[in-house]
């Protein structure tokens, strides 16, 4: 490569750098308020992290200043790791891993990308949590001789009347808790069907 090469540990509040000089290491360690000023008085370089939590923000503020950015895979880097793991052995391991000529890069997302990401995971969070509900609440019917198939829909279905039926083993506390659950499971629903709807929308502004 023609330009410099930069190997970048990042994380919340301390960043450690490796970098090739005249033929020998230097190391550099920057705090979070340190880093932008620092790397904005390099010479143009190629910079490499780790592709992790913040390396996407961390490329976009890098590459608005000039630099080349590279966002390696985390797997690929251990490889290259020297000795005991430490901030300074990590950042030296990302430069070395972004030297190899078959180096595993991710690619950056932008804004739009990491928003479409979050939405995404949002909803998939909620509907981990609508099945934890079910799948409890299940379980205590179950424990009082009340069967229900492993359905959402069907739990969403059946609930109802079994609260309202006075003649099965549900006592006055467990009805109650049930009755609660039942509208923990309605509000899911419908925070689920908003994140929906958000992308839904978000689609039909992305080509």
């Amino acid at each position: 490569m023609n330009l410099n090469v930069v190997g970048l540990d990042i994380a919340k509040l301390v960043f450690h750098m490796f970098m090739m000089q005249d033929g020998k290491a230097k190391k550099k360690k920057l705090k979070r308020s340190e880093l932008l000023a620092f790397v904005a008085q390099m010479p143009v370089s190629v910079i490499a992290m780790e592709a992790c939590g913040g390396a996407h923000h961390w490329a976009r503020a890098f590459q608005a200043l000039g630099h080349e950015v590279v966002l390696l895979n985390t797997r690929f880097v251990k490889a290259f790791v020297v000795g005991n793991k430490n901030d300074y052995n990590d950042a030296e391991a990302i430069y070395t891993a972004a030297c190899q000529p078959n180096k595993r890069s991710v690619a950056i997302k932008g804004i739009e990308q990491q928003d479409l990401a979050m939405l995404q995971g949002v909803r998939r969070g909620k509907v981990d949590e609508r099945t934890a509900l079910v799948n409890q609440m299940r379980g205590y019917l179950a424990e009082r001789g009340i069967v229900l198939p492993r359905s959402v829909n069907q739990f969403r279905k059946q609930l109802p009347s079994i609260l309202e039926d006075g003649e099965n083993d549900l006592s006055t506390l467990s009805r109650k808790l049930f009755a609660e659950q039942y509208q923990a499971l309605k509000a899911l629903d419908e925070a689920i069907r908003a994140l929906d709807r958000k992308l839904r929308q978000y689609a039909k502004t992305m080509p």
